[in-house]
């Protein structure tokens, strides 16, 4: 994609405060774009708001709980308002949940993760939705995993809110298929992020790529150059439809 091909563009960026989204809200600034950075920790996107300062490009700072679904109808009015359109939404946020036997997970547990990995980016999408569909060329990418497809022993938790991920946007994309909206799917693969660290405490973290080494080519995905949808793009094995 081009240096600047978000130029002008309103993104959002959900779990934007660390690991792969804050690398994402650099990149897409550093890409031009103006970027709507949510997260819960007011810290962490001080410090995005200084990086992307530095880059000559400009933030709006949204500390929101993404389990606040009241917050998250608020947040598109509050967008409609300023711009009344958004052109990209990179919906990064997840939990791991515990790494266990299912029965062993407690309902409260189970619950949040569900609401975190899928409810909040249904909300998301709620929320969004028109104001995606103002833009010339609205984009939609959402992070899943490989958990989604394996659902490996132990994993059952986060593999199924992932496999209800990918359906629910493969659904959305293809009700927008008329629309200049594009929906689809990252699969970002081993990442030297916190979340990876607590699932795999014994792995060396050096040996993974960093979040900056990533995030392009998930930004590349809001680029409005970027005119596949219903994709699964998977940063080890290539893209197909979802």
């Amino acid at each position: 994609m081009s240096e600047k091909d978000l130029e002008g563009r309103v993104v959002l960026v959900t779990g934007a405060s660390r690991g792969l989204g804050y690398a994402a809200a650099k990149n897409a600034a550093a890409r031009g774009a103006h970027i709507v950075a949510v997260a819960r920790t007011v810290g962490g996107l001080e410090d995005l708001d200084d990086d992307i300062q530095a880059l000559g490009s400009s933030t709006t700072l949204v500390p929101l709980d993404l389990t606040d679904s009241e917050a998250i109808d608020r947040l598109g009015a509050a967008i409609f308002e300023r711009w009344g359109q958004l052109d990209g939404l990179i919906g990064n946020a997840g939990l791991l949940g515990t790494l266990s036997p299912l029965p062993h997970i407690a309902p409260k547990e189970f619950a949040k993760v569900f609401e975190v990995n899928v409810t909040a980016n249904y909300r998301l999408l709620r929320s969004l939705d028109l104001l995606l569909r103002q833009s010339d060329a609205g984009r939609a990418v959402f992070v899943s995993s490989g958990a989604a497809l394996s659902a490996k022993p132990y994993w059952g938790l986060y593999a199924a809110t992932k496999a209800a991920l990918d359906a629910m946007v493969k659904a959305y994309a293809g009700e927008m298929a008329i629309t200049n909206v594009k929906a689809n799917i990252f699969y970002p693969g081993q990442v030297r992020t916190a979340m990876r660290a607590k699932a795999m405490p014994g792995e060396d973290p050096m040996t993974l790529p960093a979040p900056d080494d990533i995030a392009p080519k998930m930004v590349d995905l809001i680029s409005p150059a970027y005119e596949k949808t219903g994709m699964r793009v998977d940063v080890l094995k290539g893209e197909e439809a979802l």
